[in-house]
């Protein structure tokens, strides 16, 4: 039986979360029967793990599952996964050892989009940067979340075109940080709140900005040392991307003519 790692993709609406939960569609669950329909070996000796817990609505470009297989060949295993996947994309493979745990990743990376209409980038910026190096989150996660003390990495701020575009860095995040760090900064960018609110929240007082919109977040990728993934051929989901593709060109064109 070997071990493989392999990064997904997803589009969070399709699911109510990546963890299991009893009588709702999710990512974990997914990807479970995703490989009992091509393994046909009982769920036990899969022993499927998740890297990052992703809300209902938030999305993936590079989260990360680890199963074991009764089929080692990576390339017909990845086309044999994208093949009776519906909503998953699975994008890139590794083997890794028994006692490889995904949880422990080195480096996790975020991003969330903002429309750029009325927001001052240069205040967003200012408080962006506050956010950087280690904190105690306390006011900016679910109130069981223990301990609240971590360290961002790093916090970047960029405009394009009509969008925002804010990237996180971190080893791990606290449950719904990112999206209330994100509320507090757009509500800066606004003129809602000053630099100083978000400063007075960091610090502990009892300041709130809310939560923002789970489907502008998308989890962009998990790294770790000494794991390389491989990308199979380029052609293994090219359809199912285009179908995809049409499809919100149709919504476009829709929109677009009311």
């Amino acid at each position: 039986m070997m071990r493989f790692a392999v990064k997904v993709a997803y589009l969070g609406e399709h699911f109510s979360g990546s963890q299991a939960q009893p009588g709702l569609r999710t990512v974990e669950g997914d990807i479970l029967s995703d490989l009992q329909k091509i393994l046909r070996i009982p769920a036990d000796d899969i022993d499927l793990k998740i890297a990052s817990r992703t809300d209902r609505g938030v999305n993936s470009l590079g989260n990360v599952a680890v199963f074991g297989s009764s089929v080692d060949d990576q390339d017909i295993l990845m086309r044999a996964l994208n093949a009776v996947s519906k909503d998953i994309f699975y994008r890139s493979i590794a083997s890794v050892d028994d006692g490889f745990n995904p949880r422990f990743a080195d480096e996790r990376k975020y991003r969330y989009i903002l429309p750029s209409d009325g927001m001052d980038t240069a205040a967003m910026k200012e408080c962006a940067g506050m956010f950087a190096g280690e904190h105690d989150f306390m006011r900016f996660c679910k109130s069981e979340c223990k301990p609240t003390v971590l360290t961002l990495n790093s916090v970047d701020i960029r405009r394009e075109n009509d969008i925002i575009v804010i990237d996180f860095s971190a080893k791990y995040y606290l449950w719904n940080m990112i999206r209330r760090i994100v509320a507090a900064i757009a509500s800066v960018g606004r003129g809602d709140s000053e630099v100083s609110d978000a400063r007075d929240a960091l610090d502990g007082k009892n300041v709130t900005f809310g939560l923002a919109r789970p489907d502008a977040l998308t989890l962009l990728d998990v790294f770790y040392k000494g794991v390389d993934f491989a990308v199979p051929s380029a052609d293994m989901f090219d359809r199912r991307i285009g179908e995809w593709m049409f499809r919100d060109r149709l919504r476009s064109m829709f929109f677009a003519s009311l």
